[in-house]
């Protein structure tokens, strides 16, 4: 058996065909392995940014805060870490576009914030060490293995103009603007970005979202979800649809009903599931969660809309000006069929029509309440009541009912 070279058109023997066969084989599984990851190094650099500015997001969290200079010293170490993360893929992403984008971009940065090109850099935090049992990353057995009982959940969803459901089950609309903290605990941390709905109008919507999975003893690696207006994808920012395999199960998944505008995240090793839908003009968000969970955090992270609502300065308290009583009679019929339980859900459905002018933003406040039943099954609590009389109220007392309510402390 021969064998024809392309670098010297010659026939070889079998035996050098057989080798240089098996040379091409570990050649291609090496560039497999060596496929292009910057994802990964954006989700890193994002992670590191989320850690300096967790107490600063928004600029309300009311705790001490760094110094200009520190911040400055921080941020240039994971530009550091970002530049030597892109310069490991410089091979295998030599002709990913993402890549070179995020090469320029890094030295921008550099540049805008006059970083030494030497100096200390941004540390992976460790994973714990230690011997993992089959359920230690399945949260629901090992809670069950421990306990002899299921897990107390809680449920927070943020929808509309945002309107904000708690875990403890406060209802507030806020008038934030730019990114905010959700959820920021050992586990988790989750983030949301709101933006006016349209110029001239009053309301504000959720236009993205980002979710940082943070890296769990050997559950998971850190894996990051990123979903924009126009674009909630059903895999996490790497382009994959979970992670996180481990004795048959895997810790990370997401799946999608409706590819493009919903996706739906779970997380086994903390037994917590995420939605992120598209309703109408805007984002929302619906998380449960145990409590174990959702209480893991530290003094200083005072500032996670899901846990505290938003600061008493970004509640809204007033429409200005008022509006007509024909549009709010108009909202009030249009809520009142498809919300017939006159609840927080109707309130804030009648909320955003008014601000917004639009009925697909009715759409938000179903959804809303959808996700709420589904991560609540026992019903208990679901219809909240901010007003107890709000049921039998007109609807311009309703109105001037809900905003009184929100702005309560």
């Amino acid at each position: 058996m021969e064998c024809l070279t392309t670098s010297q058109y010659s026939l070889l023997p079998w035996k050098h065909c057989i080798h240089l066969t098996l040379l091409m084989v570990q050649l291609s599984l090496l560039e497999v392995g060596n496929s292009c990851q910057i994802l990964k190094c954006n989700s890193d650099f994002v992670a590191s940014k989320l850690d300096l500015g967790s107490s600063g997001s928004g600029g309300a969290g009311g705790g001490a805060l760094p110094s200009r200079e520190a911040v400055n010293a921080g941020y240039c170490s994971a530009l550091r870490s970002y530049t030597l993360c892109t310069k490991r893929m410089a091979r295998p992403c030599r002709g990913d576009l993402a890549y070179h984008a995020a090469v320029q971009g890094i030295e921008d940065l550099l540049i805008q914030h006059r970083c030494p090109r030497v100096g200390p850099t941004a540390q992976p935090r460790p994973l714990p060490q230690g011997t993992l049992s089959g359920n230690t990353c399945l949260y629901e057995r090992g809670f069950f293995d421990r306990t002899g009982r299921m897990p107390e959940y809680l449920h927070c969803g943020i929808f509309g103009d945002p309107h904000i459901r708690t875990f403890n089950n406060d209802f507030q609309t806020c008038a934030v603007q730019g990114a905010w903290p959700v959820i920021d605990n050992e586990y988790l941390y989750v983030q949301a970005t709101s933006s006016p709905a349209k110029k001239g109008l009053y309301g504000t919507v959720l236009t993205k979202i980002t979710i940082i999975f943070k890296n769990w003893r050997q559950c998971i690696d850190q894996q990051l979800y990123q979903a924009e207006l126009g674009n909630v994808p059903a895999a996490f920012a790497d382009g994959s649809a979970w992670s996180g395999e481990r004795w048959g199960h895997r810790s990370l998944s997401v799946q999608s009903q409706s590819p493009g505008r919903h996706a739906e995240i779970w997380a086994a090793h903390i037994g917590t599931l995420l939605v992120v839908r598209q309703s109408g003009a805007s984002l929302s968000l619906s998380v449960r969660s145990p409590r174990s969970v959702v209480e893991a955090f530290e003094p200083e992270h005072d500032l996670q809309l899901c846990v505290w609502g938003c600061p008493a300065s970004q509640r809204v308290g007033t429409l200005h000006p008022p509006p007509p009583e024909s549009v709010v009679s108009v909202a009030s019929a249009h809520c009142g069929a498809l919300l017939p339980t006159k609840d927080i859900y109707y309130q804030a459905c009648i909320f955003d029509l008014i601000t917004s002018g639009d009925l697909n933003s009715s759409l938000a406040a179903v959804s809303a309440l959808q996700d709420a039943r589904t991560m609540m099954p026992d019903g208990e609590g679901l219809h909240l009541r901010p007003v107890a009389a709000a049921a039998n109220a007109p609807p311009r007392l309703l109105l001037v009912m809900l905003l009184g309510t929100l702005t309560q402390t």
